[in-house]
């Protein structure tokens, strides 16, 4: 494909290519032939004035005319390609740079080129290995399926209490909501509506001033609520629908029956208002004791992200059991979670006197065996001796570790923690629901995008 790069302005209004073969051809980029290639096509490549107020490269991903407009009359949502795809977003014609336009002839020819030179099999392997971070449980079609379905933000803007928040990405909500400019969330119930006046009227109804679950932590102004998906179903999934505007990996399931939702809150004399939260499986035997992880955009940055996975480990520890969180990891969920094992266990290392092996460590903490290795490996404090890991804790290394993984955030006060394992009655038949959810996965997913 041709390239930003590829081009070189000129002060006649021309610009040089390279062309498939190699060589240097002159194409014009004149105001009367740029607009005479209006409306633009998905697929242009332009450059674009952001908030910033600087022009940026952009690539046009679907186009929409401009209602009550003229037959050329389209505004344009565009993927800024410097930046994550959390920034798309709809702009109109003059926020763009016409005579930067690529060349769609110049683009062509080097597809032709490039497909000449590579042989089929070349061009699936690729498929196959450019995998996004988040996706990686996807094939080559059911990526390329989920990136065309969830290219466009359906929802703009969302209002939750007292804040205006912008999303980041397509979230499969009803059709009726699809184009909404903004929605309009209760932040006690998480019902959602088109208007305000209606979010008024409801407010006025709702008698919920939490989470529609158990309170089962109170520090100072913090509080943790578990959710039961299947007592609570409909606040679960508006809990998921509202996710999903922030977290591109996360696959949506409506089936939340078999899913506990753990949602941190900020307290105060109104109520307590939603921070952000995690959800685990209630019987999960790959031992995961957490499946989705999201802190909302204004509490990003405070230690909140840090405090729910230090949540999820405290109720492992309750269970008696080790847990690690449901994969594939996002870049910045492994990000977090290698944070969070290098201080746990480095603070553990430098206290200890004499040897500690791996189980010890995983028993102490709650974290997977597997996790620990890969961490130490990772810190280079492991080696491998004579058939055993055997771990090497210099003081001063372990104190450089320390500083690079910076401040763990909020503390969990475990004395403030009442909490009992779920446990249910009917558990062979939970866990048998559980094993036909995780063989449906694939198809619930296809559906979703139905």
């Amino acid at each position: 494909m041709g390239s930003m790069e590829g081009l070189k302005a000129e002060s006649n209004g021309g610009a040089q290519a390279m062309n498939g073969g190699g060589e240097m051809t002159t194409t014009r980029r004149g105001r009367s032939s740029a607009s005479s290639a209006l409306p633009l096509e998905v697929g242009t490549k332009v450059m674009c004035r952001w908030r910033d107020q600087k022009m940026h490269p952009v690539k046009v991903i679907e186009r929409r005319k401009v209602p009550h407009g003229g037959a050329s009359d389209y505004e344009y949502y565009v993927h800024y390609t410097e930046f994550n795809r959390r920034l798309d977003e709809w702009v109109k014609l003059e926020q763009l740079d016409l005579d930067t336009m690529e060349n769609d002839v110049d683009e062509k020819v080097d597809d032709k080129a490039t497909s000449l030179k590579m042989t089929r099999h070349q061009k699936r392997k690729i498929d196959e290995t450019h995998v996004e971070p988040g996706h990686e449980e996807l094939d080559a079609a059911s990526l390329r399926e989920h990136e065309e379905f969830t290219k466009v933000k359906n929802i703009a803007k969302i209002e939750l209490g007292r804040y205006e928040i912008d999303t980041w990405y397509f979230s499969p909500f009803p059709s009726e909501y699809n184009d909404t400019p903004k929605l309009f969330f209760c932040e006690f119930c998480l019902s959602f509506m088109k208007r305000k006046e209606q979010l008024q009227r409801h407010m006025k109804k709702c008698d919920l001033k939490h989470p529609p679950g158990d309170e089962i932590y109170r520090s100072g102004t913090l509080s943790m609520f578990e959710v039961d998906g299947k007592k609570n179903k409909v606040y679960g999934q508006n809990l998921c629908y509202l996710a999903k505007l922030f977290l591109d990996h996360k696959t949506l399931y409506y089936d939340v029956d078999l899913f506990l939702f753990y949602v941190l809150c900020e307290c105060d004399d109104r109520g307590c208002h939603i921070v952000g939260y995690f959800s685990k499986e209630k019987h999960s035997e790959e031992s995961y004791n957490l499946a989705c992880i999201l802190t909302l955009p204004p509490y990003q940055r405070k230690g909140y992200g840090k405090f729910l996975i230090s949540f999820s480990y405290e109720l492992s520890k309750k269970e008696g059991k080790v847990g690690t969180p449901e994969r594939p990891l996002s870049d910045l969920g492994l990000l977090s979670y290698r944070g969070y094992w290098t201080r746990v266990l480095l603070e553990i290392l430098k206290k200890h006197k004499g040897n500690i092996s791996i189980k010890e460590l995983s028993d102490m903490t709650a974290i997977k065996t597997d996790d620990i290795l890969s961490t130490l490996q990772a810190l280079d404090l492991i080696q491998y001796r004579k058939g055993q890991h055997v771990i090497c804790a210099d003081p001063k290394v372990l104190d450089r570790h320390l500083k690079a993984a910076g401040r763990g955030g909020l503390e969990v006060d475990v004395s403030k923690l009442i909490w009992t394992p779920y446990k249910d009655q009917e558990d062979e038949e939970l866990r048998r629901d559980q094993r036909k959810s995780r063989a449906c996965r694939s198809s619930a997913r296809r559906n979703q995008q139905q």
